[in-house]
């Protein structure tokens, strides 16, 4: 897994490996969707784990917030919450450590999902949970939480990456083609993160897990050509003058200080980089490359995030009612007024103040046009340090023009080695 991961915005007593009690044992099956006011008196203490920034004061105590008002309006529950951190990129390893004492709520990126399923630590949604998840998200979103047709989290954001610039560097034209874009001035790139690396190989072909992306022995497919050309683009991408290899922050400090015209991010930099740019903000989807003498269309992996319930939750009507109401439509648009996380829910996203956000636009165009949902199959797991070190070689200049076809052909062998069911 290598979704960005944010930095933690403030220290909490609980974190996300602490034992705490909670919701209790059990593994009943989350189907439950029903309004609790007429269901019975409950008292209880539910955990709930989310990410450090949704629980800062500086951002307007979202989780919190959200958790209380949701208490509020179910007069017949006594609700008490205890807070963990715990990013949603963090939960595959840390819920699956101990799922009976992990949160009965919790946040989780989807490119985890079958990692949680195996833990036995994310439960079905059913009911009217999972016909709310069908009708107020899109095909590829409600697919992204969906595993053999049983849905498992409530989304509240898709998660990609895109590109912001300089409006006074680069124009509307030249941001279409990033060979335009280094013939004029710096971008920054984090290509030794497999996450961003990947995004040659998907432009010119390759396949990963299938063509849908969930057969497992069906391995990564970079052989021949196909993988030739992108490990070359990538050598020619990193040997160009106006390369920045976006790592610790350069590409962000560059944006500050004026020697970078483009970065590649996602939403979680958006405060940062607007605030940077002002009036000369820009963000649009993915740029082409020429690979193989063609300009190609770069595609992002993408995936959301969503609201998981946690099986061994002793209340499981309370934990599914809260994990629709966080992925809801009020708590998305509340979670984009404080935090800028962009919503996925159909109706939010057809408001004029959504549809005309130069962020939401980004993000969502590349969600639609030029990305490729992330796989969930456990052998993705190992794809990413193998991945990071072969850009990391192309980087050090240890793969070359010369000897792409052979270290393609090596890592071809290696990710396949170790991820192809055996």
């Amino acid at each position: 897994m290598r979704l960005k991961k944010l930095a933690a915005a403030l220290m909490l007593t609980t974190m996300c490996g602490s034992l705490l009690t909670g919701c209790g044992s059990g593994n009943d099956s989350a189907s439950t969707g029903k309004d609790s006011k007429t269901d019975e008196k409950i008292t209880a203490t539910i955990k709930v784990w989310g990410p450090a920034e949704d629980q800062a004061e500086e951002n307007g105590k979202w989780l919190q917030t959200m958790c209380e008002k949701f208490n509020a309006e179910h007069p017949n529950w006594d609700l008490t919450f205890d807070y963990g951190v715990c990013a949603e990129a963090d939960a595959g390893k840390t819920v699956t450590q101990d799922p009976s004492n992990s949160g009965d709520v919790y946040f989780f990126a989807n490119d985890q999902l079958q990692t949680l399923i195996d833990a036995n630590a994310i439960a079905k949604l059913g009911g009217e949970t999972a016909d709310y998840v069908k009708k107020t998200n899109s095909s590829a979103i409600v697919d992204s939480v969906s595993v053999d047709g049983n849905i498992y989290g409530v989304p509240f954001t898709t998660n990609t990456w895109f590109m912001y610039y300089d409006k006074s560097k680069f124009s509307e034209s030249d941001v279409k083609s990033l060979d335009t874009m280094l013939s004029k001035n710096k971008v920054a790139f984090n290509i030794t993160e497999g996450w961003y690396m990947s995004t040659f190989y998907l432009a010119n072909g390759c396949s990963y897990f299938g063509k849908d992306g969930k057969d497992n022995s069906a391995g990564i497919d970079i052989s021949g050509d196909k993988g030739t050309q992108a490990t070359k683009a990538m050598v020619s991408f990193v040997n160009n003058p106006n390369f920045v290899n976006d790592l610790q922050g350069v590409g962000i400090a560059g944006l500050r200080d004026g020697s970078v015209g483009a970065y590649f991010s996602g939403s979680w930099d958006y405060k940062s980089v607007k605030e940077i740019l002002g009036k000369n903000f820009g963000a649009v989807s993915l740029p082409t490359l020429k690979i193989g003498g063609t300009d190609k269309q770069l595609k992002a992996f993408a995936g959301s995030k969503a609201i998981a319930v946690n099986p061994n939750c002793k209340y499981q009507q309370v934990a599914v009612a809260l994990a629709k109401y966080l992925g809801g439509k009020e708590a998305q648009q509340s979670h984009y007024e404080l935090r800028g996380v962009i919503p996925c829910n159909t109706e939010l996203l057809a408001t004029d103040a959504i549809k005309n956000d130069a962020l939401i636009t980004a993000q969502n165009d590349t969600f639609n046009k030029t990305s490729v949902i992330q796989p969930t199959v456990s052998g993705m797991n190992d794809y990413w340090t193998p991945a990071q070190n072969f850009a990391k070689a192309v980087v050090n200049g240890e793969i070359t023009l010369d000897n792409a076809e052979a270290k393609t052909q090596d890592f071809y062998k290696q990710i396949n080695t170790s991820i192809v069911s055996k």
